[in-house]
């Protein structure tokens, strides 16, 4: 893991804890619950690349914080969602039981519902430009949304009894896993101060990024492990969900894996040195293990 994400991931999750502690109005059952999910635990991957993008063009990383808690937020009530019974109907996610295993169903939506609407509004609450930080929002918006992470999580759903072809799947996880991270990446250069230019190239490394992103966590379902994964692996397959590795078989899955990630890394090298972690963030996802 790129020492510098260690870095980043401390900043967030302090960050996130006094993002709770000034809610304090919230039910307690259900405050507890939203931080069960958001808090302690995960790499932060998301948060990590709105603040190695807003570094990248230049700009001064704490600012970019509370963007960096929102996308963490926004990603974990995906994360809860994902997980109910009338989803995936998963029983772990990073090492611990899911949240409706702990909560209940209905508690574990209200959380998810809750993560989703606070992290927007400490959205609010970063330090830039207020043209810049609108533009921010609305791209989280967009990701989020019925053409974004929703849209590809209802593709998804679809696709279990019509199986898509390659480009079917790719607009799936374009959209449910790619458009997070193509947001994330967009909102740190926005915030950060980026031209036209630099968020134009950030776009296609956060592109390519994301596809990788999904295609080795295809692989991983299959030849990953419960220690490592933190969730139980083989699930794809038992589901006989589209992936990856079921339309292209593991070798031409991890080849496309690493020319997307080869895509990644050539759209960075206008930003020289400024461009190293989020190099390193593509070479990580390549990597990874979990």
């Amino acid at each position: 893991m790129p020492a510098r994400l260690t870095e980043y991931a401390g900043m967030i999750e302090d960050s996130l804890a006094q993002c709770f502690a000034e809610t304090p109005d919230v039910p307690a059952v259900l405050r507890e619950a939203m931080i069960y999910s958001a808090c302690g635990g995960g790499k932060r991957f998301r948060g990590a690349l709105v603040l190695g993008a807003c570094a990248a063009v230049g700009g001064i990383e704490r600012d970019a914080l509370p963007a960096a808690c929102a996308v963490e937020m926004v990603h974990a009530f995906s994360l809860v969602h994902d997980d109910l019974p009338c989803m995936d109907d998963d029983d772990l996610r990073r090492g611990k039981p899911t949240n409706h295993k702990v909560f209940g169903e209905a508690l574990a939506l209200l959380a998810g519902d809750g993560l989703l609407v606070e992290g927007l509004a400490v959205m609010t609450r970063t330090k830039a430009q207020p043209g810049r930080v609108a533009a921010s929002l609305c791209m989280l918006l967009r990701a989020l949304g019925p053409a974004g992470m929703i849209g590809g999580q209802t593709l998804d759903l679809l696709a279990e009894t019509d199986k898509p072809d390659l480009a079917g799947l790719q607009a799936i996880h374009r959209a449910k896993t790619g458009a997070l991270i193509r947001a994330a990446v967009g909102i740190g250069g926005l915030l950060g101060g980026g031209s036209s230019a630099s968020l134009a190239a950030l776009d296609k490394y956060a592109a390519s990024l994301g596809l990788a992103f999904q295609i080795v966590d295809d692989l991983l379902d299959l030849t990953g492990d419960l220690a490592a994964l933190g969730k139980t692996p083989g699930s794809d397959l038992r589901k006989e969900k589209a992936t990856y590795p079921a339309l292209l078989g593991l070798d031409r899955a991890r080849k496309m894996a690493r020319e997307e990630i080869d895509r990644a890394l050539d759209a960075l090298k206008p930003f020289g040195d400024r461009g190293t972690f989020l190099a390193e963030m593509a070479r990580f996802v390549g990597e990874r293990q979990s």
